[in-house]
């Protein structure tokens, strides 16, 4: 398949993930759980088939420690989803690459060029005008906006703990424990709560398992398969669509509509994401 054509497949698979949340009559863990339910059960023929579920102990610990990050992550995002409208709650979702330019600066020191900075100014500057600078300085914060940073915090900690991992191994099997630990997780998580597992209505089996096989799994494994073949910078900044084909979906079949604090906050939390993913030009001199 041609990279460009699997990258805005992926991004437009892994935008109705958002949409589904919404329209399924189920609590925001039931919805992450059942989102990696359907996707390891599609993932798990496959795997047994190529007989490529050997890993090191140590790389298996980490799979599942980073399902647990992952399965918390999406619970919040959704939670987030159900609370406020799914595009600001996916833009805010967004923000993970600020904090792992962050995070890998404060607990690594590892430096980051003058755009990282800038494009983090930037981007804090479009959620003050999002949330209220009114609402800032009082420290008044809606709670679905508050946990969708928080998610897009647990993201950033999952990359931070999988992105060396991932260089040593294939991505299909790490995603296999990874996503065993997350529904694991989940499903103690609902049982605990009291949640209904079980009897669904056919329109929520429907976005169950959409979440499942078009977000999570279909959605993913054509992103990969794109990263492999392009620049990660431009596939990056490309994923950042995925707010603005979550809006266009949100509008058509939510009826949702933004006002124009929210419309010109998001627009610059936008631009301050895509400048920190740039790199400065390297000025050439002659020796």
């Amino acid at each position: 398949m041609n990279p460009k054509l699997s990258l805005a497949l992926g991004i437009l698979f892994i935008s109705f993930s958002p949409i589904f949340v919404k329209v399924a009559d189920a609590s925001p863990v039931v919805c992450a759980f059942y989102r990696i339910v359907f996707a390891w059960i599609f993932l798990l023929p496959y795997c047994l088939y190529k007989r490529n579920l050997k890993m090191e102990r140590r790389d298996i610990i980490l799979a599942l420690v980073s399902g647990l990050v992952f399965a918390t992550d999406v619970a919040v995002w959704n939670v987030s989803i159900k609370m406020i409208s799914a595009t600001v709650s996916t833009l805010l979702a967004n923000l993970a690459p600020v904090w792992v330019g962050l995070l890998s600066y404060l607990l690594f020191k590892k430096k980051s060029g003058w755009l990282f900075w800038l494009g983090t100014v930037i981007a804090i500057a479009g959620m003050v005008i999002l949330v209220g600078i009114a609402n800032v300085l009082q420290l008044k914060f809606n709670l679905g906006i508050v946990l969708a940073v928080a998610a897009s915090v647990l993201y950033a900690t999952y990359i931070l703990i999988t992105k060396d991992v991932l260089k040593r191994i294939s991505t299909l099997p790490f995603m296999f424990y990874s996503m065993l630990g997350s529904l694991v997780f989940l499903l103690m998580v609902s049982v605990v709560l009291g949640d209904e597992l079980v009897h669904y209505n056919l329109k929520t089996w429907g976005s169950l398992a959409g979440m499942g096989i078009i977000c999570q799994l279909a959605g993913w494994i054509t992103i990969n398969y794109a990263i492999s073949r392009l620049e990660s910078t431009k596939v990056s900044i490309a994923l950042l669509s995925q707010t603005v084909t979550t809006g266009l979906l949100a509008v058509v079949l939510l009826n949702e509509s933004l006002d124009a604090k929210e419309i010109i906050g998001s627009v610059i939390v936008l631009m301050g994401i895509a400048i920190t993913f740039l790199k400065p030009k390297q000025t050439l001199t002659q020796v």
